[in-house]
């Protein structure tokens, strides 16, 4: 045995603890950083107007975190563009846990609608978790002839292009979900964009339009006080507080749901030791009884599912969306 090879084997333990060493400093600072998560205070972002349905989410979970935490949860409305100022401003943001993302469904809608957006959908995002979702029901004014979706097809059938439809704007999921039902169900119904949900209600409840979808939280009141008939739910199963309303699954036309859905997301480099942590904090939160009794109320389905789940459910939205988009034409204002 020469020289070298008597020694090989001490320079290879050598580099290996060399290795080891330096993998080890990399891995310090991610470590102490999530052992440590959070010092001061998380802001909540969320990319649209108070009041609205991601918006009330957050509020409401916000105290919970808090309390989970241990730090102040502070939630921060960055409108405009569609939402993607508010997720822009995340995706930039540094990947420390204090800067998360409380996501609506147009998060993946608009990587469909949008040829050009600041930051990737996909890759600039590590997500927490899906909070939860909102079904959406088909809603038409008392006057038109409709009682079910059967009703509704064979009536648009018969006079293509007469049933007109509101929606909150051009783009917006609630008007991707109807574009999804024209094109399941194969009829020629026509689109009128107002700008926002409760202009599009009254024009439906008004008689000006005649269909709309919209989510229970939304549409319970109206139903309730005969303001609009429901005559379907795009979910895949029923709706508890609505039992008797049939999905339109069940009224024989496939891959029709939709729903109006909330997450969490963080940037991309985030550690996963602050994304576990951000996680059980949410777990937590959604675990409290008024949270899940409120949650009831307004027809939200609980989700709290895996990062890897989350992602997943973002990439196959991303590929429903941009197939309704290319097949219907549809664009954002």
């Amino acid at each position: 045995m020469n020289r070298i090879e008597l020694h090989a084997p001490r320079r290879l333990a050598a580099s290996a603890a060399a290795l080891a060493l330096l993998i080890g400093g990399f891995a310090a600072p991610s470590m102490a950083l999530a052992q440590a998560y959070p010092v001061k205070p998380v802001r909540l972002v969320v990319a649209f107007p108070a009041g609205g349905g991601i918006d009330s989410v957050t509020r409401l979970l916000a105290p919970k975190l808090t309390e989970a935490l241990g730090q102040q949860m502070i939630v921060d409305n960055r409108v405009g563009a569609s939402g993607n100022i508010g997720t822009d401003h995340v995706a930039k943001s540094a990947p420390d846990g204090y800067t998360v993302l409380m996501a609506y469904a147009s998060h993946a809608s608009n990587a469909a609608l949008f040829d050009r957006l600041p930051y990737d959908t996909v890759k600039d995002f590590q997500p927490v978790s899906m909070i939860g979702a909102v079904p959406h029901v088909i809603l038409v004014t008392p006057s038109l002839p409709v009682k079910t979706v059967q009703d509704l097809v064979r009536l648009a059938k018969a006079r293509p292009g007469d049933i007109t439809y509101s929606s909150p704007g051009n783009g917006t999921p609630l008007h991707l979900a109807t574009e999804l039902l024209k094109v399941s169900a194969g009829i020629d119904i026509r689109h009128v964009p107002y700008k926002g949900a409760s202009p599009a209600m009254v024009s439906t409840m008004s008689g000006e339009t005649q269909l709309t979808i919209t989510t229970f939280v939304v549409a319970t009141p109206l139903v309730k006080a005969g303001r609009l008939r429901a005559i379907a739910v795009a979910s895949v199963k029923r709706v508890p507080t609505f039992a008797d309303l049939p999905t339109v699954a069940e009224s024989g036309i496939k891959d029709t749901e939709s729903n109006s859905w909330y997450g969490m997301l963080v940037p991309a480099a985030t550690p996963r030791p602050v994304v576990d942590r951000l996680h059980a904090a949410l777990l937590k939160a959604l675990a409290a009884p008024d949270v899940r009794t409120k949650f009831a109320e307004q027809s939200v389905e609980i989700y709290g599912n895996k990062p890897e789940e989350f992602d997943k459910v973002i990439r196959d939205e991303i590929a429903k969306w941009s197939k309704v988009v290319k097949a219907s034409g549809a664009k954002v204002d």
